[in-house]
């Protein structure tokens, strides 16, 4: 590796709280929660700034992590477990 290469090179870690097994998406907050989501034997997860960065609503983020999770986009709407989670992220930006 050269130095060249680490030029844009950005270290981000995302502190994860405890998964929080919800009812409704009507309880997914956008910005503030990130998903997890567990379908048989597939399972997929998005950090909450990916739906931020991206400019997406609840079910943009819904179907995205679907498709994370290698189900189909609506796989969400039945037999599919939902979880929430919060990040608190510290960046070398920020040191």
């Amino acid at each position: 590796m050269k130095d060249e290469d680490l030029a844009d090179y950005d270290l981000e870690i995302s502190v994860l709280s405890p998964l929080q097994k919800i009812s409704s998406t009507e309880e997914i907050e956008v910005g503030k929660h990130g998903l997890y989501i567990e379908k048989n034997f597939s399972r997929g997860v998005l950090l909450p700034q990916v739906a931020v960065e991206f400019g997406w609503d609840r079910e943009t983020f819904l179907r995205q992590t679907c498709l994370k999770a290698g189900l189909k986009q609506e796989g969400w709407k039945e037999g599919t477990d939902i979880y929430i989670f919060s990040a608190e992220v510290f960046s070398e930006k920020d040191a």
